[in-house]
């Protein structure tokens, strides 16, 4: 049975290691075609985001920690330029009738999840319990991803019901900006 939880201190060594199996640096071409992260979080950067409640973890019935989940607000996540480039895009950003602003809206992922749970129903699990923490403070959820990492996009739009916003360019990538509507439930997506 998989159960979900909002992170604490005691989970960084573990989540330092899943994120470690998952790094795109460390992995294979063939392996990257079966997702990645890209973003490298240090001891403290999830230290921060822990008092946020912006770590979620899924894990299995050994109490094992098979997924992770970041979110935050922006003021979290401008500590990396490429956050900072997609702040400045807002004022020109609408979703559902609303301007995007740092204010509505907050920084989702990145989701790692490990190779032999995908599939089974974690990321609508993990980003439920990330939804529901979330949605007392943000109406609206943003996030990115690399355009060449398609099983995530696949998994975010078909699975989760995200929303594509348009694409941008920035460091010679080219990424998929995403938002989400944060009153609505992803479980009824889950096969």
């Amino acid at each position: 049975m998989i159960k979900t939880r909002i992170g604490n201190r005691n989970d960084i060594d573990d989540v330092l290691a899943l994120q470690e199996r998952y790094l795109f640096r460390n992995l294979s071409e063939i392996e990257r075609k079966e997702g990645f992260v890209t973003t490298p979080f240090t001891v403290s950067q999830i230290e921060e985001i822990i008092l946020q409640n912006g770590l979620i973890l899924a894990v299995n019935e050994n109490d094992v920690i098979i997924a992770y989940a970041f979110a935050g607000s922006w003021e979290y996540f401008e500590q990396w330029d490429l956050f900072k480039h997609m702040i400045s895009r807002f004022p020109k950003m609408s979703f559902n009738g609303s301007k995007i602003t740092t204010e509505n809206s907050f920084q989702y992922g990145p989701v790692c999840i490990d190779k032999e749970y995908r599939g089974k129903g974690v990321l609508n699990l993990i980003f439920e319990e990330m939804r529901l923490e979330f949605l007392k403070k943000y109406p609206i959820s943003i996030t990115f991803i690399n355009k060449i990492n398609a099983i995530s996009e696949k998994a975010h739009t078909k699975k989760l019901g995200w929303e594509i916003l348009g694409e941008f360019e920035f460091n010679n990538n080219t990424y998929i900006e995403l938002a989400f509507d944060m009153k609505k439930s992803v479980l009824k997506y889950i096969d």
